[in-house]
């Protein structure tokens, strides 16, 4: 699809009877700030849409089929990997409007909700009900269900509770051809047809647009501990980490550092760290009260490989909070360094965690580029951070090339380029290393049967067609 032109007189009238009054926006300098995300890609979309209702939604999709008009669907544009970047033009459909609770339903552990809600309200209302949903991405208090959905992005608890496709009932949704469709369920069990529900979770807006979704919810816990664990090296925390998933208690967080994000947090403050500490598990257990200290010692214990040199525990909120003062510390510490880093996320077994930074380190020494990993080890996801220059040709070519290195080495290993955030544009090109041609043309098909024209935001997710 090539870009669109300009909008005729005939169509924004159209657009303007569909959205509601100051809904439409066609001035660039309003438009200019719906076409990035958090990639920092941007491009200038011919006119913004904020939508209010779901019953905007079908018209809108109807006329930009009928245009062949690219529609880019967006929440509050956190993502990382420009997938809600318009950079074919066309419409960006906004659902910042659409930010209702519907529902919820405690009996039946079940919440119903608008696309535009954002994590941390949906989480804010469900506690007074004693549940949660279970997705807690780092930008909660701004992202929105919708691009949780559109991205499948999860956050530190999916280790033990699952990203948005395990915690997803069924979705209403509009397909690119213009037609509303309800899959799923609002029961925890079903299995009566394909499960549309699930492909559509992850397919980032290019199958069909969210306009409701049933969300599973989950007992809040009644207790928490959090322990910290530091080591000699990388090896001995991966070892820790295989060892913990091993065990019958499941953390509800297992997060780590290497060497190089532990020194970058040092320059924020004290982290208490012991002399020679190469690598750091965070690790939190929940679970009923009246055994969660039982739960928190197997954690230990499992945690106490050859390599460990401190593990600390916290139950009070002080001492959780000074624990996870470490982890704090780091974003800051990487946005004084290199404020427009690059921040890929992969993933590989949990087994070959240490393999995969020993890695990573080497080719940021062959290429001359510092690198800082940290993540979410129970799940072998790491954010692999370059940091970088944008602004410098030569520096940003060695990068281009050692992000090629590390994309191989996953696949090497075993591991899959996104956990997390997606594809989009950014790594649209490198997704043939994992998928063969014949999953890939099967993609195609469905990409065809969902939006036949290719309206729904074309050219992410998947490359063009041979």
């Amino acid at each position: 699809m090539t870009p669109s032109k300009p909008l005729e007189a005939g169509l924004v009238r159209e657009l303007g009877a569909i959205a509601r009054p100051g809904a439409l926006l066609m001035d660039p300098a309003e438009c200019w700030s719906y076409g990035y995300d958090n990639s920092r890609r941007q491009a200038m979309p011919q006119a913004v849409v904020l939508v209010e209702a779901a019953d905007q939604v079908v018209p809108l999709v109807q006329l930009c089929n009928r245009e062949r008009l690219p529609l880019v669907a967006r929440g509050r544009g956190t993502g990382t990997t420009g997938a809600t970047v318009p950079d074919r033009g066309g419409l960006v459909l906004s659902f910042e409007r659409m930010e209702r609770i519907l529902r919820i339903d405690p009996d039946n552990r079940l919440a119903i909700v608008e696309p535009g809600v954002t994590n941390q309200a949906l989480q804010t209302a469900l506690a007074p009900h004693g549940f949660f949903w279970p997705p807690d991405p780092t930008s909660a208090a701004t992202c929105t269900l919708g691009g949780n959905l559109a991205c499948n992005a999860a956050g530190p608890r999916a280790v033990k509770y699952g990203t948005p496709r395990e915690n997803t009932l069924g979705l209403t949704a509009v397909t690119g051809a213009g037609e509303l469709m309800r899959a799923g369920v609002r029961t925890t069990k079903g299995v009566v047809g394909y499960d549309l529900t699930r492909l559509i979770i992850g397919s980032e807006g290019t199958l069909a647009l969210i306009t409701q979704a049933t969300l599973k919810l989950t007992p809040l816990a009644e207790a928490r501990r959090t322990l910290r664990a530091s080591y000699a090296d990388i090896h001995a925390a991966a070892a820790a980490v295989s060892a913990i998933m091993a065990q019958p208690v499941t953390p509800c967080a297992l997060e780590f550092m290497d060497g190089s994000a532990i020194a970058m947090a040092r320059h924020v403050g004290d982290l208490g760290l012991p002399p020679g500490t190469g690598a750091l598990l965070m690790i939190e257990v929940d679970g009923p009260a009246h055994g969660i200290d039982q739960a928190a010692a197997a954690v230990a214990q499992a945690a106490g490989v050859p390599g460990l040199l401190d593990l600390s525990t916290a139950a009070r909120a002080e001492e959780v909070a000074a624990l996870w003062r470490t982890r704090a510390a780091l974003s800051p510490a990487l946005r004084q360094i290199a404020p427009k880093k690059i921040n890929e996320d992969v993933v590989v077994p949990v087994s070959r965690l240490g393999t995969f930074i020993e890695g990573v380190d080497r080719l940021g020494r062959e290429h001359t580029i510092r690198i800082v990993n940290f993540g979410h080890a129970g799940n072998g996801n790491i954010h692999v951070n370059l940091l970088v220059n944008p602004d410098d040709p030569e520096e940003m070519a060695r990068a281009d090339a050692c992000l090629d290195a590390v994309f191989s080495l996953v696949i090497a290993l075993e591991g899959t380029l996104s956990g997390e955030h997606g594809v989009g544009l950014a790594k649209r090109d490198h997704i043939h290393r994992e998928l063969d041609p014949v999953v890939l043309r099967l993609m195609h098909g469905i990409k065809q049967q969902f939006d036949p024209n290719g309206i729904l935001n074309p050219g992410k997710t998947l490359p063009p067609q041979d």
